[in-house]
């Protein structure tokens, strides 16, 4: 009679909760060992798959010592990327399956060698590297076989049906002229006032009225220079001189707007920030080049295209979602 009812309660527990246990009765006891944590179509994705795939990831969140509170929420956050992308390779591998895409024996030699070769491997370099991150040769095998067949769907699915123009290279340059070189360069000079934090508002209002002071003799056409000599005795030390050319995008976001619509040979207001009170005079503003398209043109297409790649193919990814049954069970 025992062992009917455990008979039963290992069928309803597949059945209603998606639960394998294991007949482990010495105790009187039944221990789970594995089960089921999401169904994809025709196929089901076990505990002891997600474990394996979460393992090299837990073992690095625990030599890091996090809180217990927050080593839970990042081991929680892991099981979720990690059941999503078991839940994709179910379905990508179905459709291999669909499709009856194959690789070879020799496909996969010939990608292990490129990869030996890229990185300078042996054939005991690479046994030792993957003995270092937990993988057998075979299993590294099968994880090479894997990446070709679904390399191959996505050539099938979405590769072969982009296109890149000369006209999305030219868009895609003209856009990003900054990244190939094209910048504009500010040479300045400042002089200023510097403030700590605990200063009191008394003390900051006097500073800034010495700032106040200093703008009025560059407004009357004294130099950086000779303000700094002027005020050399005043009750708080004026600092400045030249700081050199600098790009745009690399300036403090207030020293940007402050200076972006001055000429050469002007003077900004009184700028506040965190080093203290200052005032920058634009010396002189060059702009360089980009580098030319020709020299840029296959770069840029290599960079749209995988950039299409992956839209295209997450696209793919979520209308295959769209049209297959997935259940998970928590």
């Amino acid at each position: 009679m025992a062992k009917q009812t455990l008979g039963f309660i290992i069928l309803t527990s597949i059945l209603m909760t998606g639960t394998i246990l294991n007949a482990s009765i010495s105790s009187g006891n039944t221990e789970v060992v594995d089960r089921i944590v999401a169904i994809v179509n025709e196929d089901i994705i076990s505990l002891k798959d997600l474990n394996e795939q979460m393992r090299p990831f837990i073992e690095k969140i625990s030599v890091m010592k996090y809180p217990s509170e927050q080593e839970r929420l990042m081991i929680y956050k892991v099981r979720e990327e990690m059941l999503n992308q078991l839940i994709d390779q179910k379905l990508t591998d179905q459709e291999i399956i669909r499709y009856k895409i194959t690789a070879s024996d020799k496909e996969v030699d010939n990608a292990i060698e490129r990869i030996k070769a890229t990185n300078s491997y042996t054939d005991e370099n690479l046994r030792e590297a993957l003995k270092r991150e937990g993988f057998t040769i075979e299993e590294y095998r099968k994880r090479i076989k894997d990446h070709i067949l679904r390399s191959t769907l996505v050539n099938r699915e979405i590769k072969a049906k982009i296109v890149i123009t000369r006209e999305d290279i030219k868009a895609y340059y003209d856009k990003n002229l900054d990244a190939f070189g094209a910048a504009e360069k500010y040479h300045i000079e400042v002089i200023m006032i510097k403030v700590s934090e605990n200063m009191d508002s008394l003390t900051l209002k006097h500073i800034h009225k010495q700032m106040e002071d200093i703008q009025q003799n560059i407004k009357d056409g004294k130099s950086i220079d000779e303000v700094i000599r002027l005020f050399s005795n005043a009750p708080y030390k004026v600092l400045g001189g030249d700081l050199g050319s600098f790009d745009f995008s690399s300036l403090d976001p207030n020293i940007r707007e402050a200076i972006k619509k001055m000429k050469p040979g002007q003077y900004s207001e009184i700028i506040e920030t965190d080093q203290g009170y200052k005032i920058f005079r634009l010396i002189n503003m060059v702009k360089t080049e980009a580098r030319p398209l020709d020299e840029l043109s296959e770069q840029i297409e290599n960079k749209l295209y995988k950039d299409i790649v992956d839209q295209k193919f997450t696209a793919w990814l979520k209308e295959l979602k769209a049209r297959s049954y997935i259940k998970i069970i928590q």
